[in-house]
């Protein structure tokens, strides 16, 4: 019996997969798809779509995690990318683009796709008040959260593109993350 307190290990699990172990790639599933398919839907904006490109970059994360690299970044922020350019490449391939920029925040809501979510206005309704709390927010901690949360990046993925320290771009998150929170009360 695993202990349920314990950090999800996404390293361990791609690494299992990269040798083939099937329950890996289940567990890296149940761990992560709520909030991967709200990556993808994010981007293709139909459901039908989300879920197939959630199938697609279950695939590719099956068939490519040999290439995994830890050095390189998280495993789950290297999920993420596949999920993101999956969906890219679907909207590419002709499903509606999205204004990426004042919606994308909402993907950090994995209660947005549960099968008794609230009804659309009042989904809309919180929409609309996070956009407005991540104006409030300084563009630093907004685009913290944006690249972790939308992008996926690691912390030291977004240290890297925004030229700042690790810990700096860490106490970002968190203090925005808190700040969002007393917002959307």
């Amino acid at each position: 019996m695993s202990d349920s307190t314990a950090p999800f290990d996404y390293e361990a699990a791609l690494a299992a997969c990269a040798r083939g172990d099937r329950h890996a790639l289940r567990r890296l599933y149940d761990q992560e798809s709520p909030r991967l398919l709200s990556v993808a839907l994010r981007i293709v904006r139909e459901r039908q779509a989300a879920e197939d490109v959630l199938h697609d970059a279950f695939v590719a994360i099956w068939t490519r995690a040999a290439s995994f690299e830890p050095t390189r970044g998280s495993g789950r922020g290297w999920m993420y990318t596949v999920v993101r350019h999956a969906a890219l490449d679907a909207v590419r391939d002709g499903a509606r683009e999205i204004n990426v920029g004042e919606e994308a925040f909402d993907a950090l809501s994995t209660d947005a796709f549960d099968p008794g979510m609230q009804d659309a206005f009042e989904l809309r309704q919180d929409m609309g008040r996070l956009h407005d709390c991540l104006n409030r927010l300084d563009v630093a901690k907004r685009n913290s959260i944006l690249h972790a949360y939308v992008d996926g990046l690691s912390h030291s993925e977004i240290a890297d593109r925004l030229k700042s320290p690790l810990g700096t771009v860490k106490a970002w998150i968190k203090r925005g993350l808190s700040a969002l929170r007393e917002c959307m009360v």
